[in-house]
């Protein structure tokens, strides 16, 4: 195993609503109505998957064991991860708004657009993580290995027991997401 596994793995099932986020824009685009209950499980899983616990691995274990190790904070990959965290929050809340929007008027074209924002960061993010960090994290890290594994398990379990979850929920509300029949 390597030491950035356990964050692979959150990105695999992150992609998961990314699909199903892409579907729901173009459902949206077509005149289709998305359920509110839909639409509050993507925030859900965004709100406290995404940003609270997947970040919080990163920036309370992954980001300081780097920087320890020599990689610098500022300036660098880490810095940047940062700012790009800061911007999938400000999305996330921005698409809590504009499901207000739709859902008391029926207007989907902000709906739409945050979506769409969405996507293309976080996709993007993790590409550069997967691709570039992950990469240089599992060389600099190869003898911390089995703590930080350790380390990341942990931050994930109090992390999504905060809000009385587990993983096994978010993999099912993905997939629930994924196949319902309520959006068509």
């Amino acid at each position: 195993m390597r030491p950035t596994d356990s964050l692979r793995k959150d990105h695999a099932l992150i992609d998961k609503m990314i699909g199903a986020l892409k579907i729901i824009s173009t459902l949206l685009q077509n005149g289709t109505t998305i359920p509110r209950p839909i639409l509050d499980q993507t925030i859900e899983f965004s709100t406290n998957f995404t940003n609270k616990c997947h970040h919080g691995k990163e920036e309370e274990l992954l980001f300081p064991t780097l920087e320890k190790n020599g990689m610098p904070k500022e300036g660098g990959p880490i810095a940047r991860m940062l700012f790009e965290h800061e911007i999938t929050k400000d999305l996330t809340n921005s698409i809590i708004k504009s499901t207000d929007i739709y859902t008391s008027t029926g207007q989907s074209a902000a709906l739409i657009e945050d979506i769409e924002k969405y996507i293309d960061h976080v996709s993007l993010h993790i590409s550069k993580e997967n691709q570039r960090l992950f990469g240089m994290a599992d060389m600099i890290l190869a003898d911390q290995q089995k703590e930080l594994i350790s380390g990341l398990d942990d931050i994930e379990k109090n992390k999504l027991s905060d809000f009385k979850r587990n993983r096994n929920y978010y993999e099912e509300l993905v997939e629930k997401v994924t196949l319902s029949k309520n959006m068509k």
